[in-house]
C-alpha cells in the first residue's frame, strides 16, 4: 500500500519561475465513488502518460494512494465515459529548493488563476525549508483539494 505525505501552500509570488527544471501539461477527472464512501479515484492524462489513482480520505497530512500507469487512449475514453465533475487543467512545474523537490500546480480553464504548490515528504515529521516564495500553507483547506476544485472550480469563489 502506498501512502502519500504532502503539504499544499499557496505562493507570495512568481520567483519560483526561474528555478522550473520541468513542466508537463495534466488532465484529469473524478470517477464517482458508492455513496458513503470516502476518498476519490482519478483519471489523469500527464504529458504522454496516463494514469488511474484511487486516494483515501486524507488523515493529518497523509493518506493512502495507489496509482497505475493505463494506456493513454484507455484514460480518453475512461475521462469521455466514466468520469464525473468538471476537468481539472493544469501545468505542474517542478522546482527544486535546498534537496526537496516541489510542485507548483498553475491551474487553467474553470480554475485559472489558482496557482498552488505542494511538498511530498517521506513522513509527517520531516522537516523541510520554506523557499521565500512560499505563502499562506492550506493542505487542511479542502477547497484546494483538486476533486473539490472540480465540483467547485476557482473561478466561482467569492474572494
Amino acid at each position: 500500500m502506498g501512502t502519500e505525505i504532502e503539504r499544499k501552500f499557496l505562493l507570495r509570488d512568481d520567483s519560483w519561475r526561474e528555478a522550473v527544471i520541468q513542466s508537463t501539461v495534466f488532465r484529469q477527472r473524478y470517477l464517482p465513488f458508492a455513496e458513503g464512501r470516502s476518498g476519490s479515484g482519478r483519471v489523469r492524462i500527464a504529458g504522454d502518460k496516463a494514469f488511474l489513482t484511487l486516494k483515501s480520505a486524507v488523515k493529518g497530512f497523509s493518506r493512502s494512494e495507489f496509482e497505475y500507469e493505463i494506456p493513454v487512449a484507455d484514460a480518453q475514453e475512461i475521462l469521455r465515459n466514466l468520469c464525473t465533475g468538471a476537468s481539472i487543467e493544469k501545468t505542474r512545474h517542478l522546482v527544486p529548493y535546498e534537496g526537496f523537490l516541489w510542485e507548483i500546480d498553475e491551474f487553467s480553464g474553470d480554475n485559472a488563476g489558482l496557482i498552488v504548490a505542494e511538498i511530498e515528504l517521506e513522513s509527517e515529521q520531516t522537516s523541510f525549508p520554506l523557499p521565500p516564495w512560499i505563502g499562506k500553507e492550506v493542505t487542511g483547506d479542502p477547497r484546494y483539494f483538486n476533486s473539490v476544485l472540480a465540483e467547485h472550480p476557482f473561478s466561482t469563489w467569492n474572494r
